[in-house]
């Protein structure tokens, strides 16, 4: 069973992964109305992913892994947590954005979004990546015992 919460662990991470590099792909050209859909849909599975990502996760902390003690007593388990619950905030004004986008969308229309507010969503996905990137980093220093404060 801790093999395929593992499993679980790691396919929810990439497809978050995914879904936010596919996003920042889209969201670099010029925008359209299936270009809209699109980033919609790979917000949904963003957040899916996420949401499968921190359930699995703390499964593996409380009834799989190494325990609650060691992880809470790891300070880089604790930025990480900390960073996962970072993006996620962060995450939440483009998601926002998009969901403003229905009813044009609807219409068959291209939402009205102005460039600067197309620049700050960039930089918003910019930001969650490096972010995702930190964690992989805190999460190879967990595995490996570094940061233990016991």
């Amino acid at each position: 069973m801790a093999a395929f919460f593992a499993f679980l662990h790691h396919l929810a991470a990439f497809s978050l992964f995914a879904a936010l590099v596919v996003q920042f792909v889209l969201i670099r050209s010029p925008l359209t109305v299936e270009s809209a859909r699109k980033l919609q849909l790979y917000d949904r599975v963003y957040g899916i992913a996420a949401v499968v990502l921190l359930v699995v996760g703390l499964g593996r902390v409380f009834h799989f892994e190494k325990g609650a003690y060691y992880y809470f007593h790891s300070w880089p388990f604790l930025a990480k947590f900390s960073l996962f619950v970072i993006v996620g905030l962060i995450s939440i004004v483009p998601t926002r954005e998009y969901l403003r986008w229905g009813s044009a969308l609807k219409a068959g229309q291209v939402p009205s979004v102005s460039a600067e507010r197309l620049k700050s969503i960039r930089s918003i996905i910019h930001y969650e990546m490096l972010g995702v990137v930190l964690i992989l980093l805190c999460a190879a220093l967990t595995a490996k015992g570094i940061g233990i404060m016991l």
